[in-house]
Protein backbone atom coordinates (compact mmCIF):
# COMPACT_ATOMS: atom_id res chain seq x y z
CA UNK A 1 0.00 0.00 0.00
CA UNK A 2 1.23 3.52 -0.45
CA UNK A 3 0.70 6.07 1.66
CA UNK A 4 1.10 10.19 1.91
CA UNK A 5 1.09 11.81 5.02
CA UNK A 6 1.01 15.46 4.31
CA UNK A 7 2.07 17.87 7.36
CA UNK A 8 2.95 21.83 7.60
CA UNK A 9 6.03 21.86 9.80
CA UNK A 10 9.41 19.66 10.63
CA UNK A 11 8.71 17.22 13.02
CA UNK A 12 5.05 16.65 12.86
CA UNK A 13 5.63 13.60 11.49
CA UNK A 14 7.74 12.57 14.67
CA UNK A 15 5.37 13.91 17.26
CA UNK A 16 3.30 10.50 16.85
CA UNK A 17 2.62 9.52 13.28
CA UNK A 18 6.37 7.93 13.31
CA UNK A 19 4.99 5.43 15.38
CA UNK A 20 2.77 4.28 12.53
CA UNK A 21 4.86 5.19 9.99
CA UNK A 22 8.19 2.64 11.56
CA UNK A 23 5.43 -0.12 11.65
CA UNK A 24 4.24 0.82 8.02
CA UNK A 25 7.56 0.56 6.42
CA UNK A 26 8.22 -2.38 8.37
CA UNK A 27 4.97 -4.47 6.88
CA UNK A 28 6.66 -3.35 3.28
CA UNK A 29 4.28 -0.10 2.68
CA UNK A 30 5.47 2.79 0.92
CA UNK A 31 4.84 5.50 2.88
CA UNK A 32 6.12 9.38 1.67
CA UNK A 33 5.86 12.45 3.46
CA UNK A 34 4.91 16.46 2.72
CA UNK A 35 5.89 18.90 4.68
CA UNK A 36 4.49 22.23 3.48
CA UNK A 37 6.78 24.27 5.37
CA UNK A 38 10.54 24.65 6.56
CA UNK A 39 9.53 25.56 10.12
CA UNK A 40 11.98 28.41 10.34
CA UNK A 41 9.69 30.77 12.31
CA UNK A 42 10.04 28.64 15.40
CA UNK A 43 11.01 30.50 18.14
CA UNK A 44 14.37 28.59 18.78
CA UNK A 45 15.50 30.50 15.93
CA UNK A 46 16.08 33.72 18.91
CA UNK A 47 18.24 31.18 21.07
CA UNK A 48 20.30 30.03 18.04
CA UNK A 49 20.75 33.63 16.67
CA UNK A 50 19.18 32.83 13.14
CA UNK A 51 17.12 34.57 10.71
CA UNK A 52 13.97 32.67 9.72
CA UNK A 53 15.33 31.43 6.28
CA UNK A 54 18.47 30.14 8.21
CA UNK A 55 16.68 28.36 10.70
CA UNK A 56 14.91 26.83 7.51
CA UNK A 57 17.80 25.59 6.56
CA UNK A 58 19.13 24.03 9.38
CA UNK A 59 15.91 22.21 10.05
CA UNK A 60 15.60 20.96 6.30
CA UNK A 61 18.81 19.21 7.12
CA UNK A 62 17.05 17.72 10.55
CA UNK A 63 14.67 16.30 8.34
CA UNK A 64 16.87 14.84 5.69
CA UNK A 65 18.54 13.00 9.12
CA UNK A 66 14.79 12.12 9.83
CA UNK A 67 14.13 10.19 5.90
CA UNK A 68 16.87 8.36 6.71
CA UNK A 69 15.72 6.66 9.91
CA UNK A 70 12.51 6.42 9.00
CA UNK A 71 13.32 4.61 6.22
CA UNK A 72 10.52 6.92 3.93
CA UNK A 73 10.01 5.66 0.30
CA UNK A 74 10.02 9.62 -0.41
CA UNK A 75 9.79 13.28 1.25
CA UNK A 76 9.25 16.62 0.31
CA UNK A 77 9.84 19.71 1.86
CA UNK A 78 7.89 22.63 0.64
CA UNK A 79 9.28 26.45 1.52
CA UNK A 80 5.38 27.82 2.36
CA UNK A 81 5.67 30.39 5.18
CA UNK A 82 6.17 28.52 8.68
CA UNK A 83 3.11 30.27 11.03
CA UNK A 84 1.50 32.00 8.10
CA UNK A 85 -0.61 29.84 6.36
CA UNK A 86 -3.71 30.97 7.10
CA UNK A 87 -2.57 34.27 4.88
CA UNK A 88 -1.90 32.21 1.58
CA UNK A 89 -4.06 31.94 -0.89
CA UNK A 90 -5.69 28.35 -0.03
CA UNK A 91 -5.68 27.35 -4.01
CA UNK A 92 -1.59 27.93 -3.62
CA UNK A 93 -1.72 25.28 -1.09
CA UNK A 94 -4.01 23.38 -2.96
CA UNK A 95 -2.01 22.98 -5.97
CA UNK A 96 1.30 21.64 -3.78
CA UNK A 97 -0.90 19.03 -1.95
CA UNK A 98 -2.41 18.00 -5.39
CA UNK A 99 0.91 17.78 -7.05
CA UNK A 100 2.42 15.45 -4.06
CA UNK A 101 -0.55 13.09 -4.68
CA UNK A 102 -0.10 13.42 -8.36
CA UNK A 103 3.34 12.22 -7.98
CA UNK A 104 2.93 9.91 -5.05
CA UNK A 105 -0.50 8.03 -6.64
CA UNK A 106 -1.16 7.12 -2.80
CA UNK A 107 -3.84 4.38 -1.65
CA UNK A 108 -4.27 7.01 1.40
CA UNK A 109 -3.89 10.34 2.41
CA UNK A 110 -3.06 11.24 6.24
CA UNK A 111 -3.14 14.27 7.63
CA UNK A 112 -3.70 16.61 11.00
CA UNK A 113 -7.89 16.00 12.33
CA UNK A 114 -10.22 18.84 12.37
CA UNK A 115 -8.78 20.27 15.93
CA UNK A 116 -4.88 19.97 14.78
CA UNK A 117 -4.17 18.46 18.18
CA UNK A 118 -2.06 21.43 19.01
CA UNK A 119 -4.73 23.72 17.93
CA UNK A 120 -2.28 25.93 15.98
CA UNK A 121 -3.82 27.35 13.22
CA UNK A 122 -1.26 26.26 10.79
CA UNK A 123 -2.17 22.36 11.17
CA UNK A 124 -5.87 23.62 11.22
CA UNK A 125 -5.38 25.42 7.55
CA UNK A 126 -3.32 22.19 6.79
CA UNK A 127 -6.33 19.76 7.56
CA UNK A 128 -8.55 22.02 5.42
CA UNK A 129 -6.73 22.34 2.31
CA UNK A 130 -5.81 18.41 2.08
CA UNK A 131 -9.76 17.66 2.76
CA UNK A 132 -10.59 19.43 0.13
CA UNK A 133 -8.14 18.71 -2.59
CA UNK A 134 -8.60 14.76 -1.34
CA UNK A 135 -12.17 15.33 -2.39
CA UNK A 136 -11.41 17.13 -5.90
CA UNK A 137 -9.09 14.78 -7.09
CA UNK A 138 -10.74 11.25 -5.42
CA UNK A 139 -13.81 12.76 -8.21
CA UNK A 140 -10.95 12.36 -11.01
CA UNK A 141 -8.50 9.33 -10.11
CA UNK A 142 -8.78 5.91 -10.88
CA UNK A 143 -10.68 3.95 -7.90
CA UNK A 144 -7.36 2.14 -6.69
CA UNK A 145 -6.23 6.03 -5.95
CA UNK A 146 -7.45 7.94 -2.97
CA UNK A 147 -9.28 5.19 -1.57
CA UNK A 148 -8.97 6.66 2.47
CA UNK A 149 -8.41 9.98 4.10
CA UNK A 150 -6.67 9.51 7.46
CA UNK A 151 -6.75 12.28 10.33
CA UNK A 152 -4.06 12.13 13.10
CA UNK A 153 -5.57 12.70 16.53
CA UNK A 154 -5.22 11.96 20.20
CA UNK A 155 -7.25 9.71 22.34
CA UNK A 156 -9.37 11.16 25.55
CA UNK A 157 -7.55 11.56 28.78
CA UNK A 158 -8.39 11.33 31.95
CA UNK A 159 -5.35 13.23 33.13
CA UNK A 160 -4.81 16.49 30.93
CA UNK A 161 -1.47 17.56 30.35
CA UNK A 162 -2.10 21.39 31.55
CA UNK A 163 1.75 22.49 30.66
CA UNK A 164 1.15 21.06 26.86
CA UNK A 165 -2.73 21.16 26.57
CA UNK A 166 -3.63 18.77 23.37
CA UNK A 167 -7.40 18.68 21.55
CA UNK A 168 -8.40 14.74 21.18
CA UNK A 169 -11.52 12.49 19.78
CA UNK A 170 -14.00 11.23 21.54
CA UNK A 171 -13.92 7.06 21.14
CA UNK A 172 -17.30 7.55 18.99
CA UNK A 173 -15.06 9.82 16.36
CA UNK A 174 -11.57 7.55 16.45
CA UNK A 175 -11.85 4.61 13.37
CA UNK A 176 -8.47 3.19 13.76
CA UNK A 177 -5.78 2.49 15.93
CA UNK A 178 -2.77 0.89 15.07
CA UNK A 179 -0.34 -0.58 17.63
CA UNK A 180 3.54 -0.41 17.71
CA UNK A 181 6.12 -2.65 19.38
CA UNK A 182 9.61 -1.41 20.69
CA UNK A 183 11.83 -1.48 17.31
CA UNK A 184 9.32 0.99 16.43
CA UNK A 185 9.04 3.05 19.55
CA UNK A 186 12.95 3.19 19.12
CA UNK A 187 12.95 4.49 15.80
CA UNK A 188 10.61 6.95 16.68
CA UNK A 189 12.96 8.50 19.37
CA UNK A 190 15.61 8.07 16.73
CA UNK A 191 13.61 10.22 14.66
CA UNK A 192 12.52 12.80 17.40
CA UNK A 193 16.63 12.79 18.04
CA UNK A 194 17.22 14.37 14.78
CA UNK A 195 15.35 17.65 15.73
CA UNK A 196 18.66 18.77 17.56
CA UNK A 197 17.63 22.51 17.39
CA UNK A 198 14.07 21.93 18.46
CA UNK A 199 15.54 18.92 21.59
CA UNK A 200 14.02 21.28 24.76
CA UNK A 201 10.76 21.50 23.52
CA UNK A 202 10.73 17.73 22.52
CA UNK A 203 12.28 16.65 26.14
CA UNK A 204 8.96 19.12 27.80
CA UNK A 205 6.53 17.96 25.50
CA UNK A 206 7.46 14.24 25.68
CA UNK A 207 5.09 13.47 22.53
CA UNK A 208 5.97 10.02 22.39
CA UNK A 209 4.48 9.09 26.32
CA UNK A 210 1.25 10.94 25.19
CA UNK A 211 0.53 8.69 22.37
CA UNK A 212 2.00 6.09 23.85
CA UNK A 213 1.80 2.23 21.19
CA UNK A 214 -0.71 2.81 19.73
CA UNK A 215 -1.96 5.68 17.14
CA UNK A 216 -4.64 6.70 16.70
CA UNK A 217 -6.52 8.33 13.72
CA UNK A 218 -10.26 9.21 12.22
CA UNK A 219 -11.22 8.01 9.06
CA UNK A 220 -13.10 10.72 6.93
CA UNK A 221 -16.59 9.76 6.05
CA UNK A 222 -16.13 6.31 7.37
CA UNK A 223 -17.30 4.99 11.03
CA UNK A 224 -16.02 1.75 12.10
CA UNK A 225 -16.53 -0.41 15.33
CA UNK A 226 -14.64 -1.87 16.24
CA UNK A 227 -11.70 0.05 15.09
CA UNK A 228 -9.30 -1.07 12.57
CA UNK A 229 -6.04 -1.83 13.11
CA UNK A 230 -4.39 -0.54 10.13
CA UNK A 231 -4.79 2.07 7.36
CA UNK A 232 -4.99 -0.37 4.92
CA UNK A 233 -7.86 -2.65 6.49
CA UNK A 234 -11.07 -2.71 4.56
CA UNK A 235 -9.40 -1.94 1.25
Amino acid sequence: MRILYVFPHPDDESFGPALAISRQRREGDEVHLLTLTRGGATKQRHRLGLSIEEMGEVRLKEMEEVQGVLNLSGMSVLDHPDSGLKEVDPRTLEESVASAIHRVEPAVVVTYAVHGVSGFHDHLVTHAVVKRVFCEERERLPSRLLRRLALFTLPPTEEPDSSFPLHTSTNEEIDCAVEVEDQDVDRARRALDCYVTYRDVIEAADPLSRVGRTVHFELFQESRSPWLTSLGAGL
